[in-house]
């Protein structure tokens, strides 16, 4: 019977999700894939990736779902068609898996542990240990609808401000008006001065015609 691998799962930017997956040496890299993918709960029909790693998480070889050209224009190997085993040369063998690259899911397999046999009564791959609630492969917006009650409240909370908005232009209008008619009032009273003010300069006009006359009847 082929050994049992035991792999850690860890999203790159939450390394404290975790899921560890048992698969057979024998299987294939399709198989763990769509194993992992279960595990957290995404949608395994996204473009994937594993690349084979070193001790620094550097990329290597590439091992793709679907048929693809890596960064040297070679075509990548598919995962249907690559057994775990013949890309297996560390006993902590570091693999590099992005998923959903237009999301560009990332994370980190590690090879935790080697089982010389595994359980028959078993059916590989599986999880056998998860930690930690996966985030979600899609930001879903609701659509949200107002009820007629929620709408009626809505209108209420911004009426008051409507209300106010009219109080300080109707406010606005009555002290423009003010304005304008304390202008005329003042010019009306302007001109009422000055026209006294002729009266009272013709008045003294006359007055000293008048007393002129009498004077000139006394001296006769």
């Amino acid at each position: 019977m082929p050994v049992v691998y035991r792999f850690r799962v860890a999203f790159e930017d939450y390394d404290e999700i975790t899921r560890d997956i048992e698969i057979k040496s024998t299987q294939y890299f399709s198989d763990l894939h769509h194993t992992i993918q279960s595990s957290i709960g995404f949608d395994n029909s996204k473009p994937a990736s594993f690349y084979m790693s070193n001790d620094h998480w550097l990329k290597g070889q590439e091992i793709s779902l679907d048929e693809r050209k890596d960064k040297d224009g070679n075509k990548a190997l598919l995962m249907e068609e690559a057994r775990l085993c013949d890309f297996i040369a560390d006993p902590h063998q570091k693999i590099y898996y992005v998923s959903d690259r237009d999301s560009n899911w990332t994370f980190r397999i590690e090879l935790i542990k080697i089982i010389p046999k595994g359980d028959e009564s078993i059916h590989y791959p599986l999880c056998i240990k998860s930690v930690g609630e996966a985030p979600k492969q899609y930001i879903v917006v609701p659509n949200i609808k107002l009820s007629a009650i929620e709408s009626e409240e809505f209108e209420k909370l911004i009426s008051p401000i409507d209300d106010e908005a009219e109080d300080v232009a109707e406010e606005t209008d009555n002290l423009m008006e003010e304005a304008e008619e304390g202008v005329e009032l003042d010019e009306i009273e302007g001109m009422s001065e000055e026209g006294e003010e002729v009266e009272a300069e013709d008045g003294d006009g006359e007055t000293s015609f008048n007393d002129a006359e009498d004077e000139s009847k006394e001296e006769y």
